[in-house]
């Protein structure tokens, strides 16, 4: 069973925002010239902001942050954010594995910006509303 798609969007503010509450001020965070140097696409959304995110959605499909028993994954694509107001948006979106016996839901999540997956081995645990 598939769960509704959740969908963020992730500004160059966001990003500015993020690195001062991570303290995360590495350059490919927010300037084109130094990630471009390093090879990326251009600024990249910092990898635990993407996870956020994503947890975000976990979250709201259990229906309260503390019925989230585990969650984990592996980044596989940087989330370029362009220097615009627009910005640019990550879908995310779940396939319920498994209902065990005891109340758990566990799922696999899929992560995507632009059509590409961004995640990997995206997998959450929830508590299941009884």
């Amino acid at each position: 069973m598939e769960l509704p798609a959740k969908t963020f969007r992730v500004t160059r503010a966001d990003l500015v925002r993020y690195a001062g509450a991570s303290g995360d001020f590495n350059p490919i965070h927010w300037s084109d010239r130094v990630a471009t140097k390093v090879g990326l696409p251009g600024v990249i959304a910092h990898g635990m902001f993407t996870m956020a995110l994503v947890g975000r959605a976990v979250a709201e499909w259990a229906g309260a942050p503390d019925a989230v028993v585990e969650y984990g994954v592996r980044f596989t694509r940087p989330v370029a954010v362009p220097d615009d107001d627009q910005g640019t948006e990550i879908e995310v979106t779940a396939r319920i594995r498994e209902v065990t016996e005891d109340g758990l839901t566990r799922l696999d999540v899929t992560a995507t910006c632009l059509g590409d997956k961004v995640l990997s081995q995206a997998r959450a645990t929830i508590r299941t509303a009884r």
